[in-house]
C-alpha cells in the first residue's frame, strides 16, 4: 500500500510541475489565440536563472525562494519584450504563422542560453529545509515533492482569484470569449495581451525554477516538456486553466502508475490519452466547442492555371535540371535531392492545408511510415528497391487512412494536436520496438539497386519521382476531387449544403498527401541508405510547416520555393557557429516581412505566371459536384 501511495504522490508532484507551465500557455492561447511553441524555452529560461541566482548567492530558506520568484519574474518581463517586439506584429496573421514565428523564437532562445550558460548539464542544490525524505506507510517521500503538491494548487487558487476577483481578470476572461467585444468596449488590447502574455510566461518560468532541485538544467528542456504541456492544455480543454489542472493530474498520474506495468509506455501515453479524449470529447475535458480555433485562417487566393510563359519556365527549369549531373560534382547532386525530396514533402503538406483546409502539425508520420515501410521490406523481406518503392507509398498511405478517420473529425488546433499525436505514437513505437525497427540504432544498409545506385542515376530516379508527385498532386487540385476539398476549405456549410460527403472527400485527400509524403520517404531511406526515428520526430513535422509557410500555403508552386530555400538556407547555416540563432533570426524575419510567404512577397510576377480561374467557395463547390469522388 505504502509504494502505490509512494507512486501517487510522485505523480501528483509531476502534475504540479507540469501544470504551471501548462497553465501560461493556455492563459496566453486563450486570449492572444498564439500557439506559442516558444513556451518550453521560458520554462528553461526560468531553471536556467534560478539555477544561477541560487548558486551565485549564498542563501537560506527565504533567498532560495526569493531566488526562485525573481527568476520567474525576470521570464516574465523577457516575455513581455518579445510579445511587444515580435508577436504584437502578428496577432493578424494566421496561427501558422505564428506558430512558426514562436518556433524561430526557440532556436534563438536555445542558441543564447547555449552562449550563456554552456552546453553542459548543470546540477542545482537542494532546497534548504526541504533537502531531506519523510517516511509514509513505511515508504520515502522527498520533502520538496510534498511542497509541490501544495504549491500547484496554491497557483490554481491565485489564478481563480485573479480570474474572479480583479478587474483584470474579469477583462481577460471576456476576451478569452470575445475580442472583439472587448475591444469595442474601449479595453486597451495591447496592454491586455502584454500583461497576459508577463502572466503566462512568469508561470512557465516558475515551472522551469523549481524543477532546480529535482533535475538538471539542460538545453533540452525546452522541447522535452512543450509536447507534454500542449498535451495537457488540449486535453483539458483550450483556455480553461481548471481543464488544465485536471489533465495534468491526470497523465501524471497515470504515468506513475502506466510506467509499473509498461515500462517503455512513458512515451506514447500522454499521446494515447489526448487521443482518446479527443475522440471522444473533440473540445477536450472542460473546453468548449470552437475553442480550438485560433487566430483567422489563411486567405485562400484563387489557384489559377498556369499561362503559356509560366509553362515554358518550367519546361526551362527541368531542361537544366536534367542537365546538371552533367557539370555538378557529387555534392551538388546529393544536396539536390535533399531538395527534391523537401519539395515533394512540402507539396503533400500543402495539399492537405492550402487545397484541403487541414492543418497537420504530424504529417512526419507518413513520411516516416513511407522510409520505414520500404527500409523493413528491404532488411527482413529482402525486397529489391523497385517493389519496395511500390509499397513505401502504400504503407504512408495505410497510416494517412487510418488516423485521418479520426482526425478529419476535428477542426482548428484541436485537429492539428490529434496528427501531432498520431505522430508521436508513430515515433514512439518505431523508438521503443528495438528488436524490430532497430530502435534508436535505425535500420542501416539500405540501398538502391544496382542500376540506381550511382549518384547521377540516383539522381534522375528522384527527380522523375519528386516531380511527377507534385505534378500529379497539382492536377488533383485542379480536378473535381480538388474542387470539393477546396469548397470545403472555404465553406464547409455551404458544400454539405449542396449534398456533398465533404467528411469523405477529407478523409480521401488525407490519405492521398500521405501516400505522397510515403513516397517521399522512401526516397529520402534509399538516399541515405538508412533510416532512424528522427525522421518521425515533431522537428521533422516542424521542418515541413516551415517549408510550406516559407513558400506561401495560398500557392501551388509555395512549396517549390520553400523547401529550396528551407534546405539551401540549413546546408548553409548549419557551418555556421550558433547557426541556431542564425536561422531562427531569418525564419523571424521572413515571417514579419512576408507572412504571405515567399509566393506571396513575389506577388508582383504573378499575372505572368497566372492564366485565370477562380476558387470561390460557391463555385468550387458547384464543379465539385459533377463527377466527385462520391
Amino acid at each position: 500500500m505504502g509504494f502505490y501511495l509512494a507512486q501517487l504522490l510522485t505523480g501528483l508532484a509531476n502534475a504540479s510541475s507540469l501544470f504551471l507551465i501548462a497553465s501560461g500557455l493556455s492563459i496566453i492561447f486563450g486570449v492572444t489565440r498564439v500557439v506559442n511553441f516558444a513556451h518550453g524555452s521560458f520554462f528553461m529560461i526560468g531553471a536556467y536563472l534560478a539555477y544561477s541566482f541560487v548558486t551565485y548567492f549564498e542563501v537560506g530558506i527565504l533567498g532560495f525562494w526569493g531566488s526562485i520568484l525573481f527568476a520567474a519574474t525576470c521570464v516574465a518581463l523577457i516575455g513581455g519584450l518579445i510579445e511587444i517586439l515580435i508577436l504584437r506584429r502578428i496577432y493578424g496573421s494566421p496561427e501558422l504563422f505564428q506558430l512558426v514565428a514562436t518556433f524561430g523564437l526557440v532556436l534563438v532562445i536555445q542558441d543564447l542560453a547555449l552562449a550563456v550558460w554552456g552546453a553542459e548539464d548543470l546540477l542545482g542544490p537542494r532546497a534548504p529545509g526541504l533537502d531531506r525524505a519523510v517516511r509514509i506507510l513505511g515508504e520515502p517521500i522527498p520533502e520538496y515533492d510534498l511542497a509541490l503538491i501544495v504549491i500547484g494548487p496554491a497557483v490554481l487558487a491565485i489564478i481563480w482569484y485573479l480570474f474572479r476577483h480583479t478587474r483584470w481578470g474579469i477583462l481577460v476572461r471576456a476576451a478569452t470569449h470575445d475580442r472583439d467585444m472587448v475591444a469595442s468596449l474601449g479595453v486597451n488590447q495591447s496592454w491586455l495581451f502584454t500583461s497576459t502574455f508577463m502572466l503566462g510566461s512568469f508561470l512557465a518560468g516558475l515551472g522551469g525554477a523549481l524543477q532546480v532541485p529535482r533535475e538538471s538544467v539542460s538545453l533540452l528542456m525546452d522541447l522535452s516538456i512543450i509536447g507534454e504541456a500542449f498535451v495537457v492544455v488540449v486535453i483539458g480543454g483550450m483556455g480553461s486553466v481548471t481543464g488544465a489542472f485536471i489533465a495534468a493530474a491526470l497523465i501524471s498520474v497515470l504515468n506513475a502508475f502506466g510506467i509499473l506495468l509498461f515500462p517503455k509506455i512513458s512515451l506514447l501515453l500522454p499521446f494515447l490519452v489526448m487521443a482518446i479524449v479527443l475522440i471522444i470529447r473533440p473540445w477536450g475535458l472542460l473546453g468548449k466547442p470552437g475553442s480550438g480555433h485560433g487566430a483567422p485562417e489563411a486567405p485562400h487566393d484563387p489557384l489559377r492555371l498556369l499561362s503559356n510563359r509560366a509553362i515554358w519556365a518550367l519546361s526551362g527549369l527541368m531542361a537544366l535540371l536534367l542537365l546538371l549531373p552533367q557539370v555538378g560534382d557529387g555534392f551538388l547532386l546529393v544536396l539536390l535531392v535533399d531538395v527534391l525530396v523537401a519539395i515533394l514533402f512540402a507539396a503533400s503538406l500543402q495539399f492537405l492545408m492550402g487545397v484541403g483546409g487541414m492543418v497537420s502539425f504530424g504529417h512526419a508520420a507518413y513520411f516516416g511510415l513511407g522510409a520505414y515501410g520500404t527500409a523493413l521490406c528491404v532488411k527482413y523481406f529482402g525486397l529489391s528497391m523497385e517493389p519496395a518503392l511500390l509499397l513505401g507509398p502504400v504503407v504512408g498511405a495505410a497510416g494517412a487512412l487510418v488516423f485521418g478517420w479520426f482526425c478529419v473529425r476535428l477542426s482548428g488546433v484541436y485537429l492539428a494536436m490529434l496528427t501531432l499525436a498520431a505522430s508521436q505514437i508513430v515515433w514512439g513505437i518505431t523508438f521503443q520496438w528495438q528488436e524490430f525497427t532497430g530502435g534508436d540504432d535505425g535500420l542501416l544498409g539500405i540501398w538502391p539497386s544496382d542500376w540506381a545506385s550511382g549518384e547521377t542515376a540516383f539522381y534522375y530516379l528522384a527527380l522523375i519521382l519528386c516531380v511527377g508527385g507534385v505534378a500529379f498532386l497539382r492536377r488533383v487540385a485542379y480536378s473535381p476531387f480538388g474542387y470539393v476539398l477546396r469548397g470545403g476549405r472555404d465553406s464547409a456549410l455551404r458544400a454539405e449544403a449542396i449534398g456533398l460527403d465533404l467528411k469523405f472527400h477529407q478523409w480521401m485527400g488525407f490519405t492521398l498527401a500521405g501516400s505522397m509524403a510515403g513516397l517521399a520517404g522512401v526516397i529520402f531511406a534509399f538516399s541515405k541508405g538508412s533510416v532512424f526515428p528522427d525522421i518521425l520526430s515533431i522537428a521533422q513535422s516542424v521542418d515541413a510547416l516551415i517549408m510550406v509557410l516559407l513558400g506561401g500555403i495560398q500557392s501551388l508552386f509555395g512549396p517549390v520555393l520553400g523547401a529550396v530555400s528551407f534546405v539551401l538556407l540549413e546546408d548553409w547555416v548549419s557551418r555556421l557557429e550558433f547557426w541556431r540563432f542564425i536561422f531562427g533570426a531569418i525564419i523571424l524575419v521572413i515571417v514579419v516581412a512576408a507572412p504571405n510567404g515567399l509566393a506571396g512577397a513575389l506577388a508582383f510576377i504573378k499575372p505572368w505566371f497566372d492564366k485565370g480561374g477562380g476558387d470561390a467557395a460557391g463555385l468550387t463547390a458547384s464543379k465539385a459536384g459533377k463527377g466527385s469522388m462520391q
